[in-house]
């Protein structure tokens, strides 16, 4: 069974599905709507309590639910300076040094850092023997990416690609799983080097968001656009740790690459161990 869920990924239409769903999910159905949030919070045992509207009427479409805002205080964000903080609700799937270029997807699969950053050799040279860190955003997680530490963009790829799913079944079949899904990859310089954090797409996500650019995806395409995006002045776009960055219209995955010697992650870190945001991820060398 578990080969014809992954094999049946590679035969649908998969831009099209997602198009479809985007636009199901964005619709103002009424009853409808509300009755498909219920089902969907029961199915996946949504915790609507840490909510900041916990009723499913109050959500207009389905889109609306799925980034509902926490309630003020629902997470705290550590705020040791030294401290790196989960950027999401999430699972951890994989992290560890980056060897070779090379980052693990799963047990028996690897994928290229220059690959998943849209092939920019220059770019992927900033994190050589680094770290990398994969988080997985199941259906019932809060899926608002948030900063884990200060930092300034300066640069924004996107990268066009598949869409397959990104659960942990099909990472552990699919080769090159997130170097091939569509995704928007976002650099930042920090005081201790430069961050990656990469959002990436999948089978019905009905959009990426950044809440400097909006919606990045769709429209979709097969062209690899870049934005660059000043230090300093009145264009500059800067975050404080813990600040929200972007946004998922159904579920992803987050990868963050970081510099050589630049980081140690957190004890607590385990593969396919949950995490949250705000709480420790990594911290800062010095």
């Amino acid at each position: 069974m578990d080969k014809i869920k992954v094999g049946l990924q590679y035969w649908i239409p998969q831009h099209g599905l997602t198009r479809l769903v985007g636009k199901l999910a964005s619709a103002k159905a009424g009853g409808l709507t509300t009755a498909v949030i219920r089902w969907f919070i029961k199915q996946y045992n949504v915790n609507m309590d840490e909510a900041l509207h916990s009723d499913p009427k109050h959500f207009k479409t389905f889109n609306e639910f799925f980034v509902r805002e926490l309630k003020p205080g629902a997470r705290t964000i550590v705020e040791d300076e030294l401290v790196i903080t989960h950027p999401a609700d999430a699972c951890v799937s994989q992290f560890g040094p980056i060897n070779n270029g090379q980052l693990i997807q799963a047990k028996g699969h690897d994928f290229s850092a220059q690959e998943l950053l849209g092939g920019d050799a220059k770019l992927a040279e900033e994190f050589r023997d680094g770290e990398f860190a994969t988080l997985y955003l199941s259906p019932r997680d809060y899926h608002r990416v948030h900063m884990p530490c200060d930092g300034t963009l300066r640069q924004m790829i996107y990268v066009p690609g598949d869409l397959f799913s990104v659960n942990p079944l099909t990472a552990e079949n699919v080769p090159n799983l997130f170097a091939r899904n569509e995704r928007v990859v976002c650099i930042f310089d920090t005081e201790f080097g430069p961050m990656a954090q990469v959002l990436v797409g999948a089978t019905i996500v009905g959009s990426i968001e950044l809440t400097w650019a909006g919606t990045v995806t769709p429209p979709r395409g097969n062209t690899v656009y870049r934005w660059d995006y000043p230090a300093t002045g009145n264009k500059a776009v800067s975050f404080k740790k813990g600040e929200e960055m972007g946004r998922f219209k159904l579920g992803s995955t987050v990868i963050n690459l970081f510099a050589k010697d630049a980081i140690r992650f957190d004890e607590s870190m385990k593969n396919n161990v949950p995490t949250q945001l705000g709480t420790p991820y990594a911290h800062i060398n010095k």
